[in-house]
């Protein structure tokens, strides 16, 4: 994996696949490579690192032709090198760039090597390419033989193929990685994004799971379902270009960001699930031995990203048995903390350039960690760079400098990163919360429909200047993530406390001009909320209650409810976040504060 170029064109191809490898740099990767049918052969070029690396091979020796299949890969079978860069080949017969996992690639590996096949990259990707040259061998055409091999094949994929035999023909196939179809005049791409292909065409085929694709010269588009009947798909116009720098239609960055989180949700699971549990070689090649090895774990954070391991710590203990610390970057530095044999070092920044937490992970390589891990949402950043392996988040670019969609995503990878771990151990799968993580788009988007009542419910909070935000387990975190949104960009005063500690203190601050906003999902611990929750109204206090749609809590006239969907316990904190991040938005707009860059703060922290 990371990102697929693919084209059947009447003019030469090598810019447009190219071009659209740039544009999916966004993604992360480690190195790049090309295949066009140039002077009658498959040819060639691949080059560790930057896109840039591959440009400069090409303007060395260019590849002139109608036909191409391009690739960006991160890796996960084998280091980064040239030799197990995509595209990979099957005697220069056939070329294959593939995104995702292909779990049974060593049986597979084993039975083509017993046949005389040989193998000269670590990836699983190659055995994708004997397999096809296989089948053509006993007489069967490039498409053919696609749909015949993918049936053999476990785990998460998308694919682009061609080959020497049919040099105007190249197929695509869907499963578990998302791909799209171009569609241009006389002329066809696939691609893993259509952000890769805007400047060809904005017209786009979304396939869907278990899809075959063959693209043909003259623009020639033939596609099967997973049953191998044919089947028409919509052809939809790309309306937003390359938003990602444009509010568009929204009033500030930040809530043009809130409204993203179904879709970088989406991106952050893509390609990282199998049918019932977690792709764990999502991590690297050396995750595996890395999640197997591993007794504890230490996350090093700041800011918004420390809540998210505060979460993750609740996650790791529950479902992955392993002891977890947390702590503030910068505080960690200056110390001297102990390691625990068999720790693993933790590191999350939504850039990769925060001061604190590049300094704490240059500490740590000092000390007795069996590995270090980066959670981050941008390729290339330091953090990235100087860690052993990474999981890339996909929120894309987050302008708004009080992070939204980069706490979700990093919520996301924290949740693979416990099912890893403990998959990695022998230990459960949990396939319920696999199947929960692939409706949580869905969920999350009814949830983003609440809006309107959640900017009513904000205005009860315009001429306040204190507020005080509750939760119990892993929803105290988030108690503190809505909290600190709610300070950066309102200006308001807030504070968070695990619920069970008001009499220990903040219940001295309650009184009718002191909302207090909790969030109640239905889980383990929702009674002794309630009763938290009693001790507030009984000294006068306003509530406001985010709270599950199955738990009982009744609006009156000094308590406000807001009933969320019911979601996967495990998953609850993530959802619960989107309407603290819309309150805070709205009561932000309504005290006319500057949503997007609030006083003193900025969005990168690089300085300690």
């Amino acid at each position: 994996m990371c990102g697929i170029v693919a084209a059947v064109a009447q003019r030469n191809v090598q810019d447009i696949l190219l071009e659209g490898l740039k544009r999916l740099e966004y993604r992360g990767y480690d190195s790049a490579g090309m295949t066009v049918f140039s002077d009658g052969v498959l040819t060639r070029h691949r080059a560790l690192g930057k896109v840039a690396a591959l440009a400069a091979r090409l303007d060395a020796a260019a590849l002139p032709g109608f036909s191409g299949v391009a690739h960006t890969r991160w890796a996960t079978h084998g280091k980064p090198s040239e030799a197990n860069a995509h595209p990979h080949h099957s005697s220069d017969q056939v070329a294959v760039v593939h995104n995702g996992i292909i779990e049974n690639y060593e049986r597979i590996k084993d039975n083509l090597q017993g046949s005389g096949y040989e193998f000269y990259s670590q990836t699983d990707t190659e055995v994708i390419a004997h397999l096809v040259a296989e089948k053509q061998a006993e007489g069967l055409s490039l498409f053919e033989a696609t749909q015949q091999i993918v049936n053999g094949l476990g785990g998460a994929y998308a694919l682009g193929v061609m080959c020497a035999a049919e040099p105007g023909v190249v197929v695509g196939a869907r499963q578990g990685s998302p791909l799209v179809v171009g569609v241009g005049i006389n002329e066809a791409f696939l691609a893993s994004d259509p952000l890769a292909l805007l400047p060809v065409t904005d017209r786009f085929i979304y396939l869907e799971e278990g899809d075959l694709v063959e693209l043909r010269e003259q623009g020639a588009i033939r596609i099967v379902d997973r049953h191998g009947n044919g089947v028409e798909r919509a052809i939809d116009t790309f309306e937003h270009g390359d938003g990602a720098a444009s509010k568009g239609e929204y009033r500030h960055y930040m809530l043009k960001e809130i409204f993203e989180q179904p879709k970088v949700i989406e991106a952050a699971l893509e390609g990282r699930l199998s049918a019932n549990s977690v792709l764990v070689e999502s991590f690297g090649p050396d995750a595996q031995a890395l999640f197997q090895r591993t007794r504890q774990v230490h996350i090093i954070a700041c800011g918004t990203s420390y809540h998210a391991g505060l979460v993750a710590r609740y996650w790791l203990e529950r479902y992955a048995g392993v002891p977890v610390q947390v702590e503030v970057a910068s505080e960690y530095r200056y110390r001297h903390p102990v390691v625990p044999e068999g720790t693993l070092f933790v590191s999350l920044s939504q850039s990769g350039e925060t001061a604190d937490t590049l300094a704490a992970l240059r500490f740590a390589k000092t000390l007795d960690y069996i590995g270090s891990l980066a959670i981050c949402n941008v390729p290339g950043s330091s953090l990235v760079r100087e860690s052993d392996i990474t999981l890339m988040t996909r929120a894309g670019p987050e302008i708004g400098v009080a992070s939204t969609k980069a706490f979700t995503t990093q919520l996301v990878a924290l949740m693979l990163l416990t099912l890893s771990v403990s998959k990695a151990k022998g230990q459960a799968e949990y396939p319920d919360i696999i199947a929960a993580l692939r409706t949580l788009p869905e969920v999350c988007q009814r949830v983003l429909a609440l809006d309107r009542q959640i900017e009513i419910l904000s205005q009860a909070f315009a001429e306040k200047h204190h507020a005080l935000f509750l939760g119990r387990g892993a929803h105290y975190p988030i108690a503190l993530e809505g909290a600190l949104k709610l300070k950066e960009i309102s200006y308001i005063h807030a504070e968070a406390y695990p619920a069970g500690e008001l009499k220990h203190g903040p219940l001295a601050l309650v009184d009718s001009e002191m909302p207090v906003i909790s969030v109640a999902p239905n889980d383990d611990l929702l009674e002794k909320l309630k009763s938290n929750l009693q001790e507030v109204r009984a000294r006068g206090g306003q509530l406001f209650v985010f709270a599950d749609e199955s738990v009982g809590i009744n609006a009156q006239e000094d308590i406000r409810v807001l009933t969320l969907p019911h979601v996967h316990e495990a998953l609850a904190p993530l959802l619960y976040t989107l309407p603290l991040q819309l309150l805070s938005y709205h009561v932000a707009v309504l005290k006319g504060t500057d949503v997007d860059q609030p006083r003193n703060l900025a969005k990168s922290v690089t300085v300690e």
